[in-house]
């Protein structure tokens, strides 16, 4: 193969070989389609993977590169052999830059996932055959609950399985579904107060409401009843990134009343919600967990129903075989449903026999689970 050169690109021709083309007739040679692939080449899982976690990267062959641990011309190379073995181009070019998906491409990416996917479940069984107790758990998730809900499931883990790798990736709701989609997570925990997306297996963990938190002196602290919703509207609230969206339930649940939800500080975490009340920046509203001891804020009580009710979910891939270890998470962080109701649902597709309990419940349910997990290490466990 000569060296390309400046101001041409490398395609395969119609012969099988690859082809110096100048970059002004790239796109007339990918309309000329399609020419034999080349005689012997055979497109490998490799391969796939490549083209796969290009397209992943917005076509960007330097970020594909940094996330499989390859070079940018062993990228090129798997991406350039597996276009010879099919016999079409994959990506649409412009110079020397992939822009987009060909349709061909689009059709082929489909059915790569698929097997990518399906291989990837191939090695799951393998590893959960040979009780293989190694690995790494990806989870995607929230501020939220990354810091209330996952640090006792998380412990149970460790005992169980102390030579797994966990990485948690806190961030918004979208972004832990994409990471969940791309197979960058083998789970997400997020919350909403809907349905939760179809395309998932969804194990509902608890249920939890919203609370206003204000400082001590406030005028909302002093008031002789319960919060209405028409108390709220009209002044500065801090609260959840999520929270600007015309389409939010908080937005929604003031929209109905007739009012308007006047948001002036977001963030992601309750920490930073409650150091902004401090600062005097706004009421805040956020998540029950994310209530702590705090001597100089104070949550007032709330009418019933002020706000919808939301549920956190824990979501996983349907196609997608779990490891024995990523099990025993989905195990410690939802107790309240037992270990057959949990492969049914799975495996099965079978829903669960009852809806899950409120976050005071499931946090005491959680934590004598754990309890019990230990007690039965410990009289198990041979004496020293």
């Amino acid at each position: 193969m000569g060296r390309e050169r400046p101001g041409t690109q490398c395609c395969p021709a119609r012969d099988g070989t690859r082809a110096d083309l100048p970059d002004d007739r790239a796109d007339e040679h990918a309309r000329a389609l399609p020419w034999r692939p080349r005689r012997g080449a055979e497109m490998t899982l490799t391969q796939l993977r490549s083209f796969a976690t290009i397209v992943d990267c917005g076509c960007n062959i330097t970020l594909a590169a940094q996330r499989l641990h390859a070079t940018q011309s062993g990228l090129s190379k798997q991406l350039g052999q597996l276009e010879s073995a099919l016999g079409f181009l994959l990506f649409v070019r412009r110079g020397r830059a992939l822009t987009a998906l060909t349709e061909e491409g689009r059709q082929v990416l489909a059915h790569a996932r698929r097997l990518l996917a399906e291989s990837q479940n191939i090695q799951s069984l393998a590893d959960n055959l040979r009780r293989e107790r190694q690995g790494l758990l990806r989870i995607a998730t929230t501020h939220t609950q990354a810091r209330h809900a996952l640090p006792g499931a998380l412990r149970s883990l460790t005992r169980q399985f102390p030579d797994v790798a966990v990485h948690v990736a806190p961030g918004g709701d979208a972004e832990s579904l994409r990471q969940l989609a791309a197979g960058q997570a083998e789970l997400a925990i997020l919350s909403g107060t809907g349905a939760p997306p179809p395309d998932c297996v969804a194990v509902p963990l608890y249920r939890w409401q919203r609370r206003v938190l204000v400082p001590h002196g406030h005028p909302l602290a002093a008031l002789d009843r319960p919060l209405r919703l028409q108390d709220l509207a009209g002044i500065a609230l801090v609260s959840y990134e999520s929270s600007r969206d015309p389409g939010s339930s908080l937005q929604r649940a003031f929209a109905a009343a007739g009012l308007a939800a006047q948001v002036a500080v977001t963030a992601r975490d309750g920490e930073l919600i409650r150091t902004y009340v401090r600062a005097g920046l706004g009421v805040g509203l956020l998540a029950e967990m994310a209530l702590d001891e705090d001597s100089d804020l104070i949550a007032p009580p709330m009418a019933p129903g002020l706000l919808p009710e939301c549920t956190t979910w824990l979501l996983l891939r349907r196609d997608r075989l779990l490891r024995d270890f990523g099990f025993a998470l989905v195990r410690a962080l939802a107790p309240h449903f037992d270990a057959v109701e949990l492969r049914r649902l799975l495996e099965l597709g079978q829903p669960l026999p009852h809806p899950p309990p409120d976050w005071a419940a499931w946090r005491a349910s959680a934590g004598r689970a754990a309890g019990a997990q230990r007690h039965h290490r410990k009289a198990t466990s041979p004496p020293a």
